[in-house]
């Protein structure tokens, strides 16, 4: 679809609720709710250092990203065997399922759990069984991407991806997350010229709170086909001509940015901006658990705040699609389903 009809901003919620769309920036320990993470804490026999949910949820205030991470890594201890991880990711696609989330892909961070001594096979299975029921159960098609934790050592990275190799089949791709800031790209350059050439699908975070120069570095040394984030391009006029040209997708999370002090407020949010000049962005809802809204969350709460129509909703879904590690034929069908929510909303 070349044009969409304008929406009125009353419906155009609706639209953004119906509208298909993939995920492809979801951390799966970060959809880890605190009501879940209480259950599985007493079915484990672990003590939190909080006394109820709600005061684990008030400790949701973060002022950066060590902030955030700190508590995250907290959340993780209480998964122990595979069960929590199908568990975890079987909430977070019902959430999904919700919300016309119709293809997913998930970051999920080996180290901090083989770090407590879980073993690789028991967080893989434990995810990869979640994404088989998704698809049979709800029609969402999954995958998983393994990222390496930045502030980590690479030798632990090749240790990380040597582990995971017997599970090969069960990871499309291997991405790097975690303190971006004094963590640059380059540090991994030789473990992803090692996972390109095993034939894994590299992205990288880079420009969330790093500068441009990080997105620079993740496309030129760690030849990453998506950046995470990449907000911080807009510093950058010829970064910003080399994403547009080269169609590499952002996949932005507005309600982490927020949350995470990126932008002081949402209206401030360069979302807009980076979809008019012309680059491949997309929405995501990064860690929802913590930073308060899924995939429709994201949506409406960041197009209210500034501004955004139904063409931008048109685009930022088709981009999805079109960044997705997914086949030809899947693809082509999600956005003919895209092309006719469209066409058939008055």
């Amino acid at each position: 679809m070349n044009s969409v009809r304008p929406v009125s901003p009353e419906r155009l919620p609706e639209l953004l609720r119906l509208m298909p769309k993939a995920e492809l920036h979801i951390h799966i320990e970060g959809s880890l709710e605190p009501e879940l993470i209480f259950a599985l804490a007493q079915r484990n026999g672990l003590t939190l250092p909080y006394a109820t949910v709600e005061a684990l949820r008030s400790a949701y205030a973060f002022i950066n990203l060590q902030s955030f991470l700190d508590i995250y890594y907290a959340g993780a201890s209480v998964l122990i065997r595979e069960q929590d991880f199908y568990d975890m990711a079987q909430a977070y696609f019902m959430k999904a399922a919700a919300d016309n989330v119709v293809h997913a892909e998930l970051f999920f961070d080996p180290q901090t759990h083989t770090a407590r001594g879980v073993a690789m096979e028991t967080v893989i299975n434990g995810l990869h069984r979640a994404c088989v029921d998704a698809q049979a159960q709800m029609g969402i098609s999954a995958s998983l991407i393994m990222c390496f934790l930045r502030h980590l050592s690479e030798e632990e990275a090749f240790e990380t991806l040597e582990q995971a190799l017997p599970y090969r089949d069960k990871i499309i791709g291997v991405g790097l997350d975690s303190g971006e800031v004094g963590n640059p790209p380059e540090k991994f350059a030789r473990v992803f010229a090692r996972c390109r050439a095993l034939g894994l699908h590299l992205v990288a975070h880079a420009g969330e709170e790093g500068p441009p120069a990080y997105i620079w570095t993740a496309l030129d040394l760690l030849k990453v086909e998506r950046i995470d984030h990449g907000v911080q391009a807009i510093q950058d006029p010829a970064l910003m001509q080399r994403l547009a040209t080269d169609r590499i997708a952002l996949t932005v999370c507005p309600l982490s940015n927020l949350k995470l002090c990126v932008f002081p407020d949402l209206a401030q949010h360069n979302l807009r901006q980076l979809l008019d000049g012309g680059l491949a962005a997309t929405i995501n809802s990064d860690d929802p658990a913590y930073f308060g809204g899924y995939m429709n969350d994201n949506f409406t709460q960041t197009f209210a705040a500034v501004g955004m129509q139904a063409q931008h909703a048109y685009t930022l879904a088709r981009n999805s699609f079109e960044a997705s590690f997914i086949d030809d034929v899947p693809r082509r069908a999600h956005m003919d389903r895209l092309d006719a929510v469209f066409s058939a909303f008055e």
